[in-house]
């Protein structure tokens, strides 16, 4: 089944509420959505799907909208988008089967980690003698007399390469899915620029009356955005923790753990702080956004099927950071055999659920982002510079 099929109720409604947008036209500064709109007089299933993952749900467009509910014409963008995003997710999925993780993803995520505890934590208790276990244990290769540096490369390594596997094969498959036949390269600068500024949550670029995401509300601000650059800069601080502990280990024979000044620790201790106030101050936005949504369940622009795709990511998140810091401070106590147990647990369920969880609104909306920045400069005009 195609995934204009499986999901046409909101291809359709998606389809009539452009076609509405097409014509009136008032929002075409607010984002990159409605440039890349308004070149298309009709949009197929693939029009759609692109377009939904370009949005980046800051709602300008539904506050400002003179169609929105209740008038009779009932334009929701927001809503049908964040819908139309999630069908990708799930027909995106490798292998196929696991994309109905995305439309139940908080017990996904609960039983994945679940799952990964019992593991580690019953694995090591069984495997390691109780004086190594519940011992303090401090210089190079404490950690390794807990579990073997064997086995954590292993187990990890494979973690690691099934989640690449997987969101490579979901980016190939977004942009098969979405029409786009343009160069995998051309136009990932600009989208790499779009990305890593969060561009398009300025709410109509900076200096405008526009200035500022809306979400959860209708008042602009910083918050949202704000929040995305602490999860992504934690996110990346702590993949370059591990890479430079990579380096110590493998190229220069340091073994782990290392001092709290070295770079690794420190890399690590700045990324786990913002992979903690990042994920809860999104949360705290979110909440806000369910409970204002809740006052117009029907009409408003929060999708609640939703929810649980958004908490459990970030509940991941901030659950690694706290694990990790709370090793990192009684690494050399009696309690670091079951921390290191129960860290691991955490990174192992957060390592297999990364492709079926809201980790991969990253990459297909980089794919987006690569399309309009392609489509902008073949445009007679040029690049399109409302959206700046």
């Amino acid at each position: 089944m195609s995934w204009a099929s499986s999901g046409a109720d909101q291809v359709g409604e998606a389809e009539r509420q452009f076609t509405i947008c097409n014509a009136c036209r008032y929002c075409e500064g607010h984002c990159a959505v409605f440039p890349a709109m308004e070149m298309r007089r009709a949009f197929s299933a693939g029009d759609l799907g692109y377009l939904a993952n370009l949005c980046h749900d800051c709602r300008a467009c539904y506050h400002h909208c003179q169609y929105a509910p209740p008038h009779e014409f009932s334009v929701n963008l927001p809503r049908v988008l964040s819908r139309l995003r999630t069908e990708t997710y799930a027909q995106c999925a490798w292998p196929r089967a696991f994309g109905a993780a995305f439309r139940d993803n908080g017990m996904v995520t609960a039983l994945a980690l679940t799952f990964a505890l019992v593991i580690f934590v019953l694995g090591t208790v069984a495997l390691v003698e109780g004086r190594v276990l519940f011992g303090a244990h401090g210089g190079p290769g404490a950690f390794y007399a807990v579990i073997p540096h064997g086995v954590m490369v292993w187990l990890f390594g494979a973690a690691f390469l099934y989640a690449l596997i997987a969101l490579g094969v979901g980016y190939l498959r977004f942009r098969r899915l979405t029409g786009d036949t343009g160069g995998v390269l051309r136009g990932a600068a600009r989208a790499g620029h779009d990305a890593a500024r969060l561009t398009y949550l300025e709410g109509g670029g900076s200096g405008t009356a526009l200035a500022g995401c809306p979400y959860p509300g209708e008042a602009p601000g910083t918050a949202r955005r704000t929040f995305h650059h602490l999860t992504a800069g934690g996110f990346a601080l702590c993949f370059a923790a591990t890479c430079v502990a990579t380096l110590h280990h493998y190229g220069l024979g340091w073994v782990a753990p290392y001092s709290f000044y070295s770079l690794p620790v420190v890399l690590g201790t700045l990324g786990g702080i913002g992979l903690i106030v990042g994920p809860a101050g999104l949360l705290a936005l979110n909440a806000r956004a369910r409970a204002a949504a809740r006052a117009e369940p029907e009409s408003g622009p929060e999708d609640p099927e939703r929810a649980s795709l958004d908490t459990g990511f970030a509940l991941l998140l901030i659950l690694t950071s706290i694990t990790g810091l709370a090793l990192l401070l009684w690494r050399d106590t009696a309690a670091m055999g079951m921390l290191l147990a129960v860290h691991l647990g955490v990174v192992m369920a957060l390592f297999v659920t990364l492709p079926y969880g809201k980790f991969v609104h990253g990459i297909y909306r980089f794919a987006a982002l690569q399309r309009y920045a392609r489509e902008q400069a073949a445009a007679p005009d040029g690049p399109d510079s409302k959206t700046e």
